[in-house]
């Protein structure tokens, strides 16, 4: 049984037993709970966190965990409604929405109901990520000297020199920024680059987590589509001159969720087209180190070939370790990166320097490469049984473009099906997806899924999963 289906099931068995202690009383040990229910004390410890922060037990250190005392009144509720004029009818002239739609990322990051075998995930599951080399590179962190003060507000140094060898050309160090993971880096790179009610060309289909995030900073985005080779360079070009935005922002390296790499005829072009219609393109490069053991040389980073500033380049350590450890990177040449780096002050003024110390030594260690090997070799086993799977029992789903890279399928589904109704019957039948819906910016040309093959637990779960996906489209389909 997983860890995390455990801990649930723990948590609701405490959550039924507790009427047999009075407000105020105490529960079994921990060690006694590790003894009953044959589970790990991690298991255990992470239960009554749960209660506790369901309000249902209090834990003292020392002492145990004890039924919590019932509030003798319940506060008001209070009256938030003023709240709705606030929010809008703040004399703007903004012409982007304000509110803020996080459902598209959502689905990535919430956790499935137990038994729910996840292919919404966005994010390693605990089997891929290498968990010791984490742990042993956070404990050789907390001893550097130092570790625990104020770190340079751009980053430390070697840190940002790893990056910089990673982006190659002629970026250095001093072009560099570390941020606390891409996300954040990525809401810089707009807030900086882009005007609340300016347009922001995005690819089509592309993440929904950057949609949201335009649109959280006012801006609005317009879709230019992707094909197998990347983003369609004239279609680029119109979109530049019919919209006079001055960003935009891609992922040229096996694209979320197309999986597509910008053809190297295309590369240039695409540079050649934002600097002429004197725009930034924003790269994205968020699953370099996730190559799978096929995909032979990667191409370089667009902005190792840009001499000329016209590339913001994001690039993370999530993706490749683990969702909590936050370290990412922003470089950019010219004027930009003071703007970008006071944007990033303002913000968070700085990345703890424990974790930039534990990136280093993660990174530095023995344990990196061979980790990268190990995830490559595994990443393209799920990625053979997912397709294979799908073949075999759903072969009206197609799959246009199977990557060499990343941890997703993007699955066309037949015309006329109906997203909402298939992924709902897919929670029925046990198995979470992502409709397609959400990855466009505009009306979508076809229904879609998407299908992650990194946030299970192997190939087995991979294959029963497309078994109940089945099961779910032989109902709506």
């Amino acid at each position: 049984m997983h860890e995390r289906s455990s801990v649930g099931e723990l948590a609701e068995q405490l959550r039924r037993e507790l009427d047999r202690y009075p407000p105020g009383g105490k529960l079994p040990s921990s060690r006694a709970l590790v003894e009953r229910f044959r589970v790990s004390p991690v298991t255990v410890s992470r239960a009554l966190a749960q209660l506790a922060a369901e309000g249902l037990v209090v834990t003292r250190p020392g002492a145990g965990a004890f039924r919590a005392r019932p509030h003798e009144t319940p506060a008001p509720a209070g009256d938030t409604s003023w709240q709705e004029v606030a929010l809008s009818a703040d004399g703007s002239p903004d012409v982007a929405p304000r509110t803020v739609d996080a459902s598209g990322v959502t689905v990535s990051l919430a956790a499935p109901q137990p038994g729910v075998l996840e292919f919404s995930g966005g994010y390693l599951h605990p089997s891929l990520q290498p968990e010791r080399a984490l742990a042993a590179a956070l404990a050789r962190a907390g001893r550097r000297p130092g570790a625990w003060g104020r770190p340079p507000l751009e980053g430390l140094p070697e840190l940002r020199e790893w990056f910089a060898r990673g982006i190659g050309g002629a970026v250095t160090a001093a072009e560099v920024l570390i941020a606390a993971g891409g996300q954040p880096a990525l809401a810089t790179a707009l807030r900086a680059l882009a005007p609340p009610g300016a347009p922001v060309l995005v690819e089509s289909p592309t993440y929904p987590g950057m949609l949201a995030l335009a649109r959280a900073a006012g801006l609005r985005p317009v879709p230019v589509p992707v094909d197998a080779e990347g983003v369609r360079p004239q279609l680029l070009a119109d979109a530049f001159k019919a919209s006079g935005a001055r960003v935009f922002v891609c992922q040229p390296l096996f694209q979320n969720p197309s999986g597509a790499v910008l053809a190297p005829g295309r590369r240039a072009e695409v540079l050649h087209i934002a600097r002429a219609a004197g725009a930034f393109v924003i790269e994205d490069d968020f699953v370099r180190r996730l190559g799978h053991a096929d995909c032979g040389p990667l191409p370089r980073p667009l902005a190792a070939d840009d001499p000329d500033g016209v590339v913001v380049h994001v690039s993370s350590l999530t993706k490749a370790t683990s969702p909590s450890f936050r370290v990412s990177a922003l470089a950019a040449r010219g004027p930009v990166l003071e703007r970008l780096r006071a944007i990033q002050v303002v913000d968070s003024f700085f990345v703890p320097r424990p974790l930039q110390e534990a990136a280093l030594e993660l990174v530095g260690s023995t344990a990196w490469p061979r980790h990268l090997r190990a995830l490559a070799a595994e990443l393209k086993a799920r990625r053979d049984a997912m397709t294979a799977a799908l073949g075999l029992h759903l072969p009206a789903l197609a799959v246009p473009h199977v990557p060499s890279g990343g941890y997703q399928l993007w699955v066309r589904l037949p015309d006329g099906t109906d997203e909402s109704a298939l992924t709902a019957a897919g929670l029925r039948a046990g198995v979470a997806v992502t409709p397609g819906r959400p990855y466009f910016s505009a009306e979508p040309p076809a229904p879609h899924l998407r299908l992650s093959f990194a946030a299970v637990a192997g190939t087995g779960e991979i294959t029963e999963g497309v078994r109940r996906l089945k099961q779910a489209c032989d109902e709506v389909l």
